[in-house]
C-alpha cells in the first residue's frame, strides 16, 4: 500500500518554489556560481563520489579525499552517502523488476520522482542499509556526514548570502539543487527508456547523450549496467565522459589508483600507470 512521506514532498515542492525568484535574481556571477557548485556536487560529489567511488568502488583514493567527495555529493540534497548507495546498490541488484526502487516498468514519472514519495521497508529504515552498504553504514565519517546533509545545506546558503545575497541564495542553492535532482532522476527514468543500446543487459537501460552531457558521463548508462565496477561509462572514443577524464586527473596527481577500466583500452589517452585491466568486450 503507498504511504505517502509529506516531509519529502513538502521539502521538494518548497525548494521547486524558489524557483520564483530565479529571473528576478538573474545576473552573471549568480549564473557562474550555480556552473561551478553543479559540477562540486552533481559532478565530483554524486557522479564522482556517490556513484563511482561508494556505490561500486570502481577506484580508489586517499580516505580524506573519500570523505571531501562524500561531502559534495550531501550538499546536492539527494540524501546522505549511506542511502543513496544502499539504493543504487538495490538498483543494480534488481533492476527493472519489481524490488528495483525506481524502475520506469511503474511508469515515467514513478521512475523520475514518485518513488521518493513512497514509503519503502527497506531504504526507509537506516538499520536495513547494512544490507547494500555496510562499509559506509559502520565508517563514523560517513554517518556523520548522512546525519548533517540537510545543516550542511543551510550553512551553504548562509554563506552563499554573505558572499553574494540572495541572487546567489537563489541560483546557487535553489536553481542548482533541482537542476541537480532532475538530471539525476533523469538517469532512473529516461535512462531506462530512451537511447540506444550497445549491450544486452537484461534490463531496459540505455545510452544517452543528452544525458552523458547533463551528468557529467552517467547517461552511458546501457554502458555501466553491462559493467558496473568500470570507472570509465563512456566505452567509445565518442562517448564523451568528463567524470572520468576528472578521475584520470586525480590519477595523474596520485590522488587515484586501482582505476578499473575496461580492457582494449578504447580511450585516444593511455590509461594511468594503476589502472586495473577488466574483461570487458568493448564494441568497433
Amino acid at each position: 500500500m503507498f504511504k505517502l512521506k509529506w516531509p519529502t514532498l513538502i521539502g521538494i515542492l518548497a525548494v521547486h518554489a524558489g524557483l520564483i525568484w530565479a529571473p528576478s535574481t538573474f545576473n552573471w556571477r549568480a549564473f557562474w556560481v550555480f556552473i561551478a557548485l553543479d559540477w562540486v556536487t552533481i559532478g565530483l560529489g554524486i557522479t564522482l563520489g556517490y556513484h563511482r567511488l561508494l556505490a561500486h568502488r570502481s577506484f580508489k583514493t586517499p580516505k580524506w579525499l573519500e570523505y571531501v567527495f562524500a561531502d559534495c555529493g550531501a550538499l546536492a540534497a539527494q540524501s546522505g552517502p549511506i542511502k543513496w548507495v544502499a539504493t543504487h546498490r538495490m538498483h543494480h541488484a534488481f533492476a527493472d523488476r519489481p524490488q528495483d526502487p525506481h524502475s520506469p516498468t511503474r511508469g515515467f514519472w514513478w521512475a523520475h520522482m514518485g518513488w521518493l514519495l513512497a514509503y519503502d521497508e527497506v531504504l526507509d529504515h537506516p538499520t536495513q542499509h547494512w544490507r547494500y552498504a555496510p562499509e559506509l553504514a559502520a565508517d563514523p565519517v560517513h554517518r556523520f556526514i548522512s546525519k548533517t546533509n540537510i545543516l550542511q545545506q543551510v550553512l551553504l546558503g548562509l554563506l552563499l548570502f554573505a558572499a553574494g545575497g540572495w541572487p546567489f541564495v537563489v541560483w546557487g542553492s535553489f536553481v542548482r539543487i533541482v537542476f541537480g535532482w532532475h538530471c539525476t532522476w533523469a538517469v532512473n527514468s529516461a535512462g531506462h527508456l530512451w537511447g540506444y543500446r550497445t549491450y544486452e543487459t537484461g534490463e531496459r537501460s540505455t545510452n544517452n547523450l543528452c544525458l552523458a552531457l547533463l551528468t557529467y558521463g552517467d547517461g552511458w548508462h546501457n554502458n555501466h549496467h553491462a559493467y558496473p565496477t568500470s570507472a570509465a561509462h563512456g566505452l567509445r572514443w565518442w562517448e564523451l565522459d568528463l567524470t572520468h577524464l576528472t578521475l584520470r586527473m586525480f590519477a595523474g596527481l596520485r590522488l587515484a589508483e586501482d582505476i578499473h577500466l575496461p580492457r582494449g583500452n578504447p580511450f585516444k589517452l593511455p590509461p594511468p600507470r594503476n589502472a586495473v585491466s577488466q574483461e570487458v568486450t568493448v564494441p568497433a
